[in-house]
């Protein structure tokens, strides 16, 4: 009696087809349209260009690349020196890896303090300068050594520069040598000394000559 009263209440919980309605649509319904994205994209650069907008973009795009190359974004936070002051950098790194030559043979270790002045000496002293500034750019060509030295601007027009002076003239993108260094202020020479580098703030007289 008790397993057929079990057997049951199993049967009742169970669903039961004769229990399932069919209760039709409900609502509004909309059919189902998949958009091809890629004919989509086809489609709005063909007008585009019949429009002409593509050539006036590519144009725009031109013109601000020439106007980037001629006058890079000057370097932030990087101002007139006020006062001279000068510091020693040691550029020596703790190897994080293992350093393998081209043949897999392992030339440092993890772990080695490596001097990179010990390989690659610094030829050339570097002088950092807002071109901007004619006292900078007066000093910095007028130094002995300038013949020989790379001169990195951090504000100017490089290209106009070089057909100007018929010298090379470099540009800290993006801010990166005068971070690595900690300059703060131009113009700023950065030169060997041994094994560590010898960085120099210079603050000058308005007409360009250094302040004794």
């Amino acid at each position: 009696m008790r397993s057929r009263l079990i057997l049951c209440l199993a049967l009742a919980a169970m669903p039961s087809p004769l229990l399932a309605r069919d209760y039709g649509q409900q609502g509004t319904h909309f059919p189902i349209i998949e958009i091809d994205l890629l004919n989509q994209i086809k489609r709005k650069l063909h007008a585009m260009e019949a429009s002409g907008e593509i050539d006036r973009l590519n144009q725009k795009l031109k013109a601000r690349t020439i106007s980037r190359v001629n006058r890079p974004k000057p370097v932030a936070g990087i101002m007139r020196a006020l006062r001279s002051r000068s510091w020693k950098f040691d550029p020596t790194i703790t190897l994080a890896a293992d350093i393998f030559d081209d043949k897999g043979r392992r030339i440092w270790a993890e772990g080695t303090r490596v001097n990179p002045l010990d390989t690659v000496p610094l030829r050339q002293k570097l002088i950092f300068i807002n071109a901007d500034d004619p006292a900078q750019l007066k000093w910095a060509l007028s130094d002995k050594a300038a013949s020989k030295a790379k001169l990195i601007l951090v504000r100017g027009a490089p290209l106009k520069l070089m057909k100007t002076h018929q010298k090379r003239f470099y540009f800290d993108q993006g801010g990166k040598l005068t971070a690595h260094f900690g300059i703060k202020a131009v113009p700023a020479v950065v030169e060997q000394q041994g094994r560590v580098l010898l960085i120099r703030e210079i603050k000058l007289a308005r007409k360009g000559a250094p302040v004794q």
